[in-house]
């Protein structure tokens, strides 16, 4: 953030006030010949309201470059509040750049006040235009009510399927169970002896689990803060703030359930599996960031986080975060929760089974994705739009929506693919349903190129390598999260089964 040297005291007309003045040099002309002609515009807040305008202008009749150097501001006030602001460039007032050439150049500007008799909370009317309402409202509903009742369908039939073919192997099993006990079993039933077998690197899976957890919880709170109005549309920073406080008071939840899970896994290096949960988000997002950070500096960059901004992270994740992700730990270790298997564990695990291509983990992954994807696909696009375009996101509510649907179909797909692993007598479900459930993750970095090269203006290594990177770091947030959503549903729906039916 730069704040500028415009003087707009309440109430306080000015008439070609001096901003300052200013010898460019040839490579300066350049440089706002080439904004020019890219249509850069400038944006600036007074009182949290949002100003844009143009840098300059195109002569199309006699091809000259123009650059503005007068900007006349208009301000509407009612009472001691401000209203509305408006900017506007004095055409008239122009320095031809054409030529590359040094040239002296007075910046100034004006402001004229205005009262009003619009009240305060309807200052944001005029800035709907700016966001997606209300013109692109109903297009906006229409599309997301339609994916969501696609979705829904094929969740629904899915289901449908999923309940008759489970109804047909209890009746099957318990009639097995009546006529020939010990008859050769077949299908999940068979593998009961090690479908609670623990998985290979629990250490790493239960960092997972508490990551996911706690990002998840991260998102609902967001959500809550989001839906009651806490983020002023207009508010800069506000949530960026919310992100970092919350996630840093959270940090206990993901201590506590990666240190339970491991010790229902009967893990022993808590030490290790402590630090894993800790760096497993924020290493790649600290990393990425100081990438990122190090880029925005080298190119003078407004984006970049002052030395302040960074200490106060630091402290924050040093006396916060790290405090409570080991109190957390400390806690689900000496939790008393032992893992819930209906069927005990054999010894000696069986022999899987030569299986099909697409009975293999990627194939089940991009099958996993795709459903979930198709329901967040029309929001994407508006959160895109609103993240590294010029327009702002209001309709929390509809998001909320899209986001609900998310969590339920990325849990009954991994549940339906868990069954079908399951029943061709595959046993190691517990890895693939974090990976099927957060390849949702993998697909949205997928429609981060499309977005990039077919939608989006973004030229340059800055503004890729910012797009790149922060996009990397949340879609891997989505598949920690989702990952977590779908071995949570797999797990309920294995012991579901498996409890139903005589195991022994």
């Amino acid at each position: 953030m730069v704040l500028a040297k415009y003087q707009l005291n309440f109430r306080e007309n000015k008439v070609l006030e001096t901003l300052c003045k200013k010898k460019l040099t040839i490579e300066d002309v350049r440089t706002f010949r080439d904004a020019v002609k890219n249509d850069y515009y400038f944006q600036m807040y007074y009182d949290d309201l949002p100003i844009w305008g143009f840098v300059g202008k195109v002569d199309d009749h006699e091809m000259k470059y123009l650059l503005f150097t007068h900007l006349h501001f208009e301000v509407l006030y009612n009472d001691d509040r401000v209203i509305e602001i408006s900017v506007a460039a004095d055409r008239s007032s122009s320095v031809d750049i054409t030529e590359d050439k040094e040239i002296e150049v007075d910046f100034q500007y004006s402001v004229k006040w205005k009262e009003t008799d619009k009240p305060f909370d309807r200052r944001m009317e005029k800035y709907a235009q700016y966001s997606f309402l209300p013109q692109h409202l109903e297009i906006h509903w229409f599309s997301i009510i339609n994916s969501c009742v696609t979705v829904l369908l094929l969740t629904g039939f899915l289901a449908t399927i999923l309940m008759r073919v489970l109804k047909n192997d209890f009746i099957k099993y318990s009639r097995d169970e009546e006529m020939v006990d010990d008859q050769e079993e077949t299908g999940w039933k068979y593998i009961h002896g090690d479908v609670f077998r623990y998985p290979p690197y629990k250490s790493l899976f239960c960092a997972v689990l508490g990551s996911g957890t706690q990002l998840l919880t991260l998102a609902i709170f967001i959500f809550m803060l989001a839906l009651v109005g806490v983020f002023y549309p207009y508010n800069r920073g506000a949530l960026y703030s919310a992100l970092v406080i919350i996630y840093a008071l959270t940090s206990g939840i993901a201590g506590y359930y990666a240190a339970s899970y491991y010790r229902q896994l009967e893990g022993t290096n808590w030490v290790r599996n402590l630090l894993l949960t800790g760096c497993l988000f924020c290493g790649p997002l600290f990393l990425t960031f100081c990438f990122l950070n190090t880029v925005a500096i080298a190119y003078n960059a407004t984006a970049a986080l002052p030395f302040g901004t960074i200490m106060v992270i630091v402290l924050i994740w040093a006396l916060v975060t790290s405090p409570l992700l080991v109190l957390g730990g400390i806690a689900g270790k000496n939790s008393k929760t032992e893992f819930q298997a209906p069927c005990r564990t054999t010894k000696f695990p069986r022999e899987i089974p030569q299986l099909p291509w697409y009975r293999g983990t990627i194939p089940q992954m991009v099958m996993a994705g795709f459903l979930p994807f198709s329901a967040i696909y029309i929001e994407l696009y508006y959160i895109f739009a609103s993240v590294w375009g010029h327009k702002v996101y209001t309709i929390y509510s509809i998001l909320f929506i899209v986001f609900i649907i998310l969590i339920i179909v990325t849990a009954f797909i991994t549940i339906a693919l868990t069954y079908f692993q399951l029943a061709v007598e595959d046993h190691r479900w517990w890895w693939r349903s974090v990976l099927c459930g957060g390849s949702t993750g993998i697909f949205v970095l997928g429609y981060c190129f499309y977005y990039y090269y077919a939608r989006s203006d973004m030229t340059g290594f800055m503004q890729t390598s910012f797009f790149f990177g922060y996009m990397t770091c949340i879609c891997y947030g989505f598949f920690l999260m989702l990952g977590t959503v779908g071995f949570r549903a797999s797990l309920l729906f294995v012991r579901h089964i498996y409890r139903s039916i005589k195991c022994e």
